[in-house]
């Protein structure tokens, strides 16, 4: 089958095995596939990842390890990410995310979507509804991640809230928040960068413009560690730093502030995939307005270009490109 694979560096392959089915898992034929911010952070060697990428993707269920789970055959499904132990405390008390055994697709110890075909456990599955186009299914993993810092602050007297990276991840949580009703600004390094949240209806600005201590509550989406420092900046005295990146990067930071002036750092990342889906059920995020681009497997190196370049969202990939498509 066809795969972008990582070993010291990203590769097109048309020789990788199908995978074989352990028990309890389901063999997925891709639909499409997103790369992210991870991806490419990856790619760079972040987390020392080898093996096949891509984790957020639509798919069919084509077979099933055991009888007991024939009803998924021929199903769209979505899928959550982390494969836990199911052994440990860690996984009975809080499940599999932290998992300090826990493989995840794509980026630890599991090979992930990139491919024509790829296992995952039953247990991990979503169905996707009817009224949900696979362009909009393929944005179900980062919702549920920008969901997860909605939930995070609940409990929080949190008002104003500022999003630092406009990017694919990013607008999701700037738009959620605005939907649970937080007051969203959506802060960027450049005014193009800001084209789509305001076109989504979101409050913008440029970082570099922001006063220090502005914001109650500060969510650092940018993937950078520059965006961190700002973010950090920007944060009031005892305010909230929801942290969403991941990157590969040794920059030195200052966190003198955090110390003097209490600020309470969250760390956030796998978030709700029903509440997901039912949020784009209803329509309530134009996320088809993210896709930038759209690319056969075959050509995935030129799509992780494309994907790295300043500005782009989300880029797809299929297992093929037709005369229609």
């Amino acid at each position: 089958m066809q795969a972008l694979r990582l070993d010291k560096s990203l590769s097109y392959r048309n020789d990788m095995p199908i995978p074989e089915l352990a028990a309890d898992e389901a063999l997925i034929e891709l639909r499409l596939a997103g790369i992210c911010a991870t991806d490419l952070e990856l790619v760079k060697g972040y987390a020392g990842f080898s093996g096949i990428l891509g984790h957020e993707f639509v798919g069919t269920v084509i077979a099933v390890a055991d009888d007991k789970h024939r009803d998924w055959l021929n199903r769209r499904a979505v899928g959550a990410i982390n494969i836990g132990c199911n052994v440990c405390e860690v996984c009975r008390r809080d499940g599999p995310e932290h998992c300090l055994n826990r493989k995840v697709l794509g980026i630890r110890g599991k090979d992930g979507v990139f491919a024509d075909y790829f296992s995952l456990p039953v247990a991990n599955l979503y169905t996707v509804p009817d009224a949900v186009t696979d362009q909009a299914a393929v944005f179900t993993e980062p919702l549920a991640a920008a969901l997860r810092v909605v939930k995070q602050i609940a409990a929080q007297p949190i008002t104003d809230i500022a999003v630092v990276g406009p990017g694919r991840l990013g607008l999701l949580i700037a738009k959620v928040l605005s939907l649970a009703g937080y007051q969203v600004t959506v802060l960027g390094r450049s005014a193009a960068s800001l084209a789509l949240p305001k076109q989504w209806q979101l409050a913008t600005g440029l970082t570099n413009e922001i006063p220090d201590n502005s914001f109650g509550c500060v969510v650092d989406a940018s993937g950078q560690a520059s965006g961190f420092a700002q973010a950090l900046r920007i944060v009031k005295p005892r305010g909230t730093l929801v942290l969403k990146s991941t990157f590969a990067a040794n920059a030195a930071l200052d966190l003198s502030k955090v110390v003097v002036y209490e600020i309470n750092i969250i760390g956030s990342r796998c978030g709700p995939f029903a509440e997901a889906l039912t949020l784009l059920a209803e329509g309530k995020l134009p996320v088809a307005t993210m896709i930038d681009g759209q690319y056969p497997l075959s050509d995935g190196l030129a799509a992780f270009d494309h994907a790295a370049q300043a500005g782009v969202r989300k880029i797809l990939l299929q297992p093929a490109l037709h005369s229609d498509d």
